[in-house]
């Protein structure tokens, strides 16, 4: 018989927990915990870019433990365990799969979409407004391009791509005039917000756009510091522009 390692360790973790268990162990709390969650995910995320499966493995063990810290804690608290969070999560999957699981007939993908988002405001009746629920901590990038999706399917859009642009043209318009660092602030905002929305148009996820983009810069920039001798502080605009040049070279084919 296949050992449950799941069990297992959900077992370990309550020892853990445990008057005979880790010190560090028993004084956390949801809070004490809450970056950890946030750290163990982007960590997994990365290693799926890095299509690395042995850092992947690792790296949604880590997640899975904070599932189960956190579904300990509440436990101890006398609040929820972790087989409430699996009834709740299969629940859910059952329900927001009805042509899966019941005779619903779907025609494709945009259909599934469109239905989960309907089965999701059956369960979430709380939520009146349309941009209700979405998390305050996502990132940036993502909190504008979850906020324009759903503005999107009330109906709130640009008639075509060339009103967007126009859009965007205005919004840089407005931070070259405006007059003081608040206002500058603002009105970069609006820009960042409305390259989300360009993102959407062109079936673009703005966060792993620029995540990309951060990872170009870096492999680009560590090779122009491969290319001198010289100390970085002691090269001109002309000497970084020339290296700058080798080194986008140099890392095409990396």
């Amino acid at each position: 018989m296949e050992k449950d390692y799941l069990k297992e360790l959900i077992n370990t973790v309550k020892i853990l927990r445990s008057p005979e268990g880790c010190p560090w162990d028993r004084e956390q709390t949801h809070s004490s915990i809450r970056q950890n969650m946030l750290e163990e995910a982007y960590e997994a995320v990365e290693a799926i870019d890095e299509n690395d499966a042995l850092h992947l493995k690792e790296e949604l063990g880590d997640v899975l433990l904070q599932v189960l810290l956190h579904s300990q804690i509440a436990q101890d608290e006398g609040e929820f365990n972790i087989q409430d969070v699996a009834k709740m999560l299969n629940d859910k999957l059952i329900h927001r799969h009805p042509h899966v699981f019941k005779d619903i007939k779907i025609k494709d993908t945009n259909e599934v979409l469109i239905n989960w988002e309907k089965l999701k405001q059956d369960e979430k009746k709380e939520r009146k407004r349309t941009l209700d629920g979405i998390p305050a901590n996502f990132p940036s990038l993502l909190r504008a391009l979850k906020i324009s999706k759903k503005v999107v399917r009330k109906g709130f859009e640009w008639e075509n791509y060339s009103q967007l642009i126009d859009c965007f043209n205005s919004e840089v318009e407005e931070f070259k005039n405006a007059k003081n660092e608040k206002e500058k602030e603002d009105e970069f905002g609006d820009i960042l917000f409305t390259l989300v929305n360009i993102a959407r148009w062109n079936n673009i996820d703005p966060e792993c756009a620029l995540a990309k983009a951060n990872q170009k810069f870096i492999k680009r920039f560590n090779k122009l510091e491969e290319l001198t001798n010289k100390k970085l502080s002691e090269l001109n605009f002309e000497e970084y522009n020339t290296l700058w040049a080798k080194a986008k070279e140099l890392t095409k084919e990396e």
